[in-house]
Parts: structure tokens; C-alpha cells; sequence
């Protein structure tokens, strides 16, 4: 916070607290002369007398106004000045993680030095790397591992990058960078739309056989590099699998078109800097367990 806005708030809150404190004494001294005096306010016939606050309601508030002068002066909250305390919500914040992380570091560990297939077996292990997942990887992947439109399911046994322990640690640890070229230039609309037709027959649909074969000619052009020549993919090259019916990004004649048309360029972050390595093991149990 810059100095000026600093010196705004200070003196924003001090004159309110003073102006408070004064509205209630103002309030609280003067007494009518005739206790049966009104404002002049009336609804309904019923006529507000000019009273001072009962004692009561007025210590009430002088006991809140006493407290919130005490409040800021031991704890931040005027302006730049950290109060007395030196308190900050990111100090507490360190302070319950180191706490919890020494709490929990040792059990973590001890399935770092057991291997994946192995970690699977043990449900506090299983239900530790569910949390992690669900504070890390759920957002993207969703609660129940199923992903969505862009994001893999994790749960259904179709890995683009591989589903062993070692690689499923590796796409955690490193992140993965999709590569899925735009074609239209080299094939026009009506290569566009024959590579569709073949890729979705390759999946058993019901296409034209000669846009399909036409296709096929194309696909074996430009395609069989990474997604090989029957269409089963290529994990080390993160090419997905065309001939399962499952689709990343949509499987219709439409969307396939749009695919290659446009390219994709899906992006999972890396989590090695993130997260400790006893973490990224307990996911990569997680996960792995999820298609098994």
C-alpha cells in the first residue's frame, strides 16, 4: 500500500472512531428537561420521546469502541502500520503448514520408500493422496477423476502420455506440452473432411467409404507419424489413441474437424517445484489406483 493510501485509512479511521465516540457522549449527557419531551417523530400515533441511550446500550458501545482502538493498535489494520504484534495472516499461514507438514512429513515418507504398485495397497495412504489430489488436481481433472472438455479422464484406463506408475509421476513432476499441428493448410476444407471421415471410421462409424479412402491417403501423408499407421497412438509422442471412442476434445464430425483444422495445444503444469517429492508420489498412487 502506497504512502497516500496508507495516511487515507489511517485518518478515515481515526476521525470515525472519533466522531463516534463523540456522537455517543453528545448523546449520553444530555438529558431533557421535561422527561416527557419528544423529538416530534410520530407514526401511527405513536410519539418517540427525546430520551438519552440507556446505560446499558451506551457502555456496550463504548466497551466496542475500547476494544476496536485495541484491536488496531496490537494487530494490523491502520493503514501500513503492522501493529504491535507484528501479526500477518501469511505468518500464521507458514506457521499451521510447517506445523502440519511436521506432523504429517514422516507418515508421507514412509510410503516414499515403498513402490507405487505397492502404495495402492494401503487405503491411509490412498485416502492421503485423494486430499492432495483434490487440493492440486482437482480443478482441471475434476473431483471424481472423470476431466472434462480439454482435460483427460484419469479413472477409464486411456493414458495420451502412458498409465504406468513412471510415467504417470514423470507428467506430474515435469507437466506435459500437447502438440497437435493445424492441417488445413496442407489438406483444404475437402481434405479436412475426408481425414474426419477415415478418423472416424477407424472408431467403427458409419461414414462414406469413398471420402474414408480418400482420407486414408492423407492420414497416411501427414497422420501416421504420431497416431501410426492403424490409428492406435503414440505415448511417448502424447498421441492419442483415434480407434476407442474416447476423445479428449470431442468426438463428433464436427469437433474432429475442428481439430484438425485448428490444431491443439493443451498445457498440464508442472508440479515438481510445487510439490515435495512424498507428495507427488502419494498422487501418482492416487491416480494410478483410480484404473486399476
Amino acid at each position: 500500500m502506497s504512502s497516500f493510501w496508507s495516511a487515507w485509512v489511517i485518518i478515515l479511521t481515526v476521525v470515525t472512531f472519533i466522531g463516534t465516540f463523540w456522537v455517543l457522549f453528545a448523546n449520553r449527557t444530555r438529558a431533557p428537561a421535561d422527561p416527557e419531551q419528544t423529538t416530534g417523530h410520530a407514526a401511527d400515533g405513536i410519539e418517540e420521546y427525546d430520551n438519552p441511550l440507556p446505560y446499558w446500550w451506551f457502555l456496550m458501545f463504548m466497551i466496542t469502541l475500547v476494544f476496536g482502538v485495541g484491536y488496531l493498535i496490537v494487530y494490523p489494520g491502520l493503514g501500513n502500520f503492522p501493529g504491535m504484534l507484528g501479526w500477518t495472516q501469511v505468518q500464521q499461514w507458514e506457521t499451521e503448514v510447517a506445523r502440519a507438514e511436521e506432523r504429517f512429513s514422516a507418515v508421507r515418507y514412509r510410503y516414499l520408500a515403498m513402490p507405487v504398485e505397492e502404495v495402492i495397497q494401503h487405503p491411509e495412504a490412498l485416502r492421503m493422496g485423494q486430499r492432495l489430489y483434490g487440493v492440486n488436481c482437482s480443478v482441471c481433472h475434476g473431483a471424481d477423476a472423470y476431466g472434462a472438455y480439454g482435460f483427460p479422464n484419469l479413472a477409464d484406463g486411456d493414458w495420451i502420455w502412458g498409465g504406468t506408475p513412471d510415467a504417470i509421476k514423470h507428467t506430474l513432476v515435469h507437466g506435459r506440452q500437447a502438440a497437435m499441428p493445424s492441417w488445413e493448410a496442407a489438406l483444404g476444407d475437402e481434405g479436412v473432411r475426408n481425414v474426419t471421415a477415415y478418423v472416424m471410421q477407424l472408431s467403427d462409424r458409419d461414414v462414406d467409404d469413398s471420402m474414408a479412402a480418400a482420407g486414408k491417403t492423407q492420414y497416411d501423408m501427414l497422420c501416421v507419424a504420431c497416431h501410426g499407421a492403424e490409428g492406435l497412438g503414440n505415448p511417448v509422442l502424447g498421441a492419442p489413441n483415434l480407434t476407442n471412442g474416447i476423445w479428449l476434445y470431442g468426438g463428433s464430425e464436427s469437433e474432429i474437424q475442428h481439430t484438425l483444422r485448428v490444431g491443439r495445444n493443451g498445457v498440464m503444469p508442472a508440479f515438481g517445484e510445487q510439490l515435495s517429492e512424498d507428495k507427488i508420489h502419494l498422487i501418482t498412487a492416487y491416480v494410478y489406483s483410480l484404473s486399476q
